[in-house]
């Protein structure tokens, strides 16, 4: 039994450690980078939160329409010197009053400011949203820009570990072939001096790599990068065709689907908007407004003397809390309240309503400069929408043109490899039997390598520049989802 359960716990540490293994070797596609970094992308999540300020501002700009209602109260002391509540004379005595209101108002015209600025907040929100797509697109070609450059230097990685791999062979070879007396010593010198370049030449393309790694982990907001590893899935071949459309067509397609023409679009119409809310302030605003308001004061100590007038020898005061008048023959303190706080409130109520006109004539000129000054901005909406035009015409033109072009250095590329790969076996053969040194077989191996490298370079370079123009198309990385 004991030995069952200590198999049972070997074979869950073995399947533990397989799973982990297995996290820690994950590869990523690059529809998956880019999705991830659509969900956690700390730039798109601030976007994201522009778009719920804008939401705020249209509720801000509704609550215009609505009308407001106010309460107040406040109570105070008045010490010393003051007048009674009760005989209206002037007497050292402490006196308290109290006070509760309710004011209420509503505009009823204010030249269509409130009607406008509700219509800008929701041109805003289409705004934000707009930008938020736009930094949506940018981050998804910053992904695949990423993702491109690591499949580079890991195939340019693997591409030098196996030459250093032939070069250790070849200095194998070179030994026994020096003791045989077939190839001069010197030749084992240039040998190890490649063997060494080829070394080195493997730790600047690690750095590289390690490098294109942390770029990628950064824009996915990844924290563990050293593990980090994408698939190897991409070929270098135009899957949409977009190289059989034309630039006129691609160009006439991307003013319909792109953002930034959207957005400057949007921001023209807000720019119009502030126009229309700046001209309202020449005109006069009319508002209601209700007030209502009860009040209480009463006395909490009387020193001195109140005379009653039938008999001036006496004195009067009033029972705390009551009506009752009390008569004292020696002057004493009386403490005493006029009425009933709850019967002051009762009595004491009033109201008030009313229309408050408003005709701006003259505000130092404030309100034609701000009308000026929102036409100006107008102007500049404008020409940046003009603007936006014209570069994404440019850019259409020169995306297409650098496609065209990195495709024909990929192809001359892939030729250039094909002619070097023959030259360096015709060299090989000519070395393995002694007609080539090991200089010239050198040259020819480096000039291969090259060529490898070049092909690598012009391959991921190409596969980029089809992905600009399928972005320019309207054809995205990975659908991008609306929230």
């Amino acid at each position: 039994m004991k030995i069952n359960k200590i198999n049972s716990l070997v074979f869950a540490m073995l399947f533990g450690f397989g799973l982990s293994g297995q996290a820690q070797t994950k590869q990523w596609t690059l529809e998956e980078c880019v999705r991830y970094a659509l969900d956690n992308n700390i730039t798109i999540k601030n976007s994201e939160l522009d778009v719920q300020n804008a939401e705020i501002n249209k509720k801000d700009a509704f609550g215009r329409y609505l009308p407001t209602l106010n309460g107040n109260a406040s109570h105070s002391w008045n010490i010393g010197l003051n007048q009674d509540v009760t005989t209206g004379v002037l007497r050292n005595q402490t006196t308290q009053y109290s006070s509760v209101g309710l004011n209420a108002g509503v505009d009823i015209y204010r030249g269509l400011q409130n009607q406008n600025t509700y219509r800008r907040t929701k041109l805003a929100i289409i705004a934000s949203q707009y930008q938020l797509l736009k930094m949506q697109e940018d981050v998804s070609l910053n992904v695949a820009n990423a993702f491109l450059q690591i499949l580079g230097y890991k195939e340019d990685l693997k591409i030098k570990t196996e030459q250093l791999s032939i070069d250790e062979k070849r200095l194998k070879r070179s030994e026994e072939m020096v003791s045989a007396g077939t190839i001069p010593r010197g030749d084992l010198f240039d040998l190890k001096a490649t063997i060494a370049t080829d070394r080195q030449n493997i730790a600047v393309s690690e750095n590289n790599l390690l490098i294109s790694k942390l770029s990628l982990a950064q824009l996915l907001q990844l924290k563990e990068f050293a593990d980090f590893d994408v698939v190897d899935d991409t070929n270098a071949k135009d899957e949409n065709n977009i190289m059989a459309q034309s630039p006129i067509d691609i160009y006439n397609k991307a003013k319909e689907t792109r953002t930034e023409l959207k957005l400057a679009q949007t921001n023209l119409e807000i720019a119009e908007k502030n126009v229309a809310i700046a001209k309202g302030a020449y005109q006069p605003t009319l508002s209601a407004f209700y007030n209502f308001n009860t009040r209480a004061s009463y006395s909490d100590i009387i020193t001195g003397r109140a005379i009653d007038p039938v008999n001036p020898t006496t004195q009067i005061g009033y029972v705390q809390g009551t009506n009752q008048a009390v008569l004292t023959d020696n002057y004493s303190t009386v403490t005493g309240n006029a009425r009933p706080i709850l019967d002051q409130f009762s009595d004491n109520k009033g109201q008030s309503f009313g229309l408050q006109l408003s005709v701006p004539i003259f505000n130092g000129f404030s309100v034609r400069n701000n009308v000026e000054r929102n036409k100006v901005s107008l102007e500049k909406s404008k020409i940046d929408l003009e603007q936006k035009s014209l570069d994404l015409q440019r850019n259409v033109y020169t995306a297409f043109t650098n496609a065209k072009g990195a495709l024909n250095t990929y192809e001359a590329a892939t030729v250039t490899l094909e002619a070097r790969q023959q030259a360096y076996n015709y060299a090989k053969e000519k070395y393995d039997v002694g007609l080539m040194n090991s200089f010239d077989f050198t040259q020819a191996q480096t000039l291969l390598t090259n060529a490898q490298s070049e092909v690598i370079r012009t391959k991921y370079d190409y596969i980029f520049k089809i992905k600009i123009l399928e972005f320019y198309f309207g054809i995205p990385i990975v659908p991008i989802p609306t929230k």
